[in-house]
């Protein structure tokens, strides 16, 4: 019987290693680490470098750059979950006079509220961030470049306000809520703003030539809530296996499946990758992926994570280009959930069941199509096509004899049964839909009515 714990196969290693080795190689890096876990244990870390003998582990730090997004995400959603700020809010209300207070936070998170990419004046990852002491700094005088909410343009800027607004509600600097609200609580101690030793240094390498020389270390200032994180691929497996499961001490799964679904437009050159909350979305060969990428002079950084395969890989190098790290990290998954597929955990019935509900599972039409209520061991409800594509999705209990839409097309919708007097069901109500036992029963409420000579032939 295979457990979590379990170590992989060494075929599985060893294809692993040949991948991050080949990238290693063909990529240029003077190192590159990368570390695998399965059902949020990790089963698997690997490392290279130009130095014979002194391979990297999984606890040497490199700087993650933008995958810090992920983190200053998690901590808005926290503000959200609190009741302290909607994700409907405009920046407005809770930041004032930025300049670009239209904007939603919602929009601030997933990159769709217009802003510039990058700021005004110098090379900003090259510079110190006490070039840019003030929000006007890090905007510039025109920091629209597209209109609100229109389409994905990504922005760095839009994370330092992310950033400015934790800080503004929780009293605190960015730094200091981070660890005490994600760092301390899920044990990512090997995580920080600065590097802390054992860390990699970052280089550049020369395109023309094997020759190389060290990058420029900077203070982000401002904007590190974009891209200033150290971390290491163990911390980061870590976090991975967090953003499926949850973790209530810091966010609950339910906000996390919020953050993994798309938010955003597909990028107009990629249809098969979008945007969430904070989180990246890509569809990579027949697998569906979540996670960041993330640079910085001399450092790149991939982590990606699929909830179908319980696997997650991060793959961390110190170089300003070479390697595909986020390719490399997307086929670090792929490897292991072809080579070793996951098994699934024994069918178990439910330890109770609701009668009432219970009642209600089976066909029922919508018009002439027949979909199938199912109850779910998680205490939910499903509905789907019987036969071929339709509209399916998976809905919630709220308490009270109704169950809200989690996705699909029905995400946000309520679905009720509708009684008799008597207390027999009559027909399910789906967002103002009719579904009833039969089609077109002639014993429920079907808007437009039912002709009363019912089925005939032509």
């Amino acid at each position: 019987m295979t457990t979590p714990h379990e170590e992989l196969l060494p075929t599985t290693r060893r294809a692993l290693l040949h991948r991050i080795a080949t990238a290693q190689a063909e990529g240029r890096a003077p190192s590159l680490m990368a570390s695998v876990a399965r059902d949020g244990e990790l089963v698997w870390s690997g490392g290279r470098s130009m130095v014979d003998g002194h391979a990297p582990d999984e606890n040497v730090q490199y700087r993650i750059g933008s995958i810090t997004k992920t983190f200053t995400a998690v901590l808005v959603m926290r503000l959200r979950d609190e009741g302290v700020l909607d994700l409907g809010d405009t920046l407005e209300k809770h930041l004032p006079g930025t300049g670009v207070g239209e904007v939603t936070i919602a929009e601030l998170l997933a990159h769709t509220g217009g802003l510039v990419a990058e700021t005004p004046g110098e090379w900003w990852e090259r510079t110190p961030g006490s070039t840019r002491p003030n929000l006007t700094d890090v905007l510039g005088e025109q920091p629209f470049k597209h209109p609100v909410g229109r389409r994905f343009h990504y922005s760095n800027p839009g994370y330092t306000l992310l950033g400015s607004l934790v800080e503004a509600l929780r009293g605190a600097s960015w730094e200091e809520v981070l660890r005490r609200e994600i760092l301390e609580p899920l044990g990512l101690d090997r995580t920080s703003a600065r590097p802390e030793a054992p860390h990699a240094g970052g280089w550049a390498v020369h395109p023309w030539a094997d020759a190389m020389m060290p990058e420029p270390l900077e203070d982000l200032g401002l904007m590190a809530p974009a891209g200033q994180l150290w971390s290491t691929t163990a911390d980061l497996a870590r976090f991975a296996c967090f953003l499926v499961k949850g973790d209530e001490r810091v966010l609950g799964a339910e906000s996390l499946r919020e953050m993994r679904t798309p938010s955003a437009p597909s990028q107009a050159d990629n249809w098969e990758r979008t945007y969430g909350l904070g989180l990246d979305l890509l569809r990579w060969e027949g697998l569906s992926l979540a996670g960041h990428t993330g640079s910085l002079p001399g450092f790149l950084a991939g982590l990606w994570v699929s909830e179908r395969e319980g696997l997650a890989a991060v793959v961390l190098a110190n170089c300003t280009s070479g390697p595909l790290v986020a390719a490399v990290a997307a086929d670090l998954v792929k490897i292991v959930a072809e080579a070793e597929p996951r098994i699934p955990e024994p069918w178990r019935p439910l330890p109770e069941v609701d009668e009432k509900v219970l009642e209600l599972t089976g066909p029922w039409y919508w018009g002439t199509q027949v979909l199938a209520l199912r109850l779910v061991n998680d205490g939910g409800v499903e509905i789907g096509p019987l036969t071929g594509a339709g509209r399916q999705a998976r809905f919630r209990p709220h308490g009270d004899g109704t169950w809200l839409g989690l996705d699909g097309y029905y995400a946000g919708e309520l679905l009720r049964a509708v009684r008799r007097g008597d207390g027999s069901v009559s027909h399910l109500d789906l967002g103002s839909f009719v579904f009833t036992r039969e089609p077109y029963d002639e014993g429920a409420p079907v808007p437009g009515g039912v002709d009363p000579q019912g089925w005939r032939g032509f």
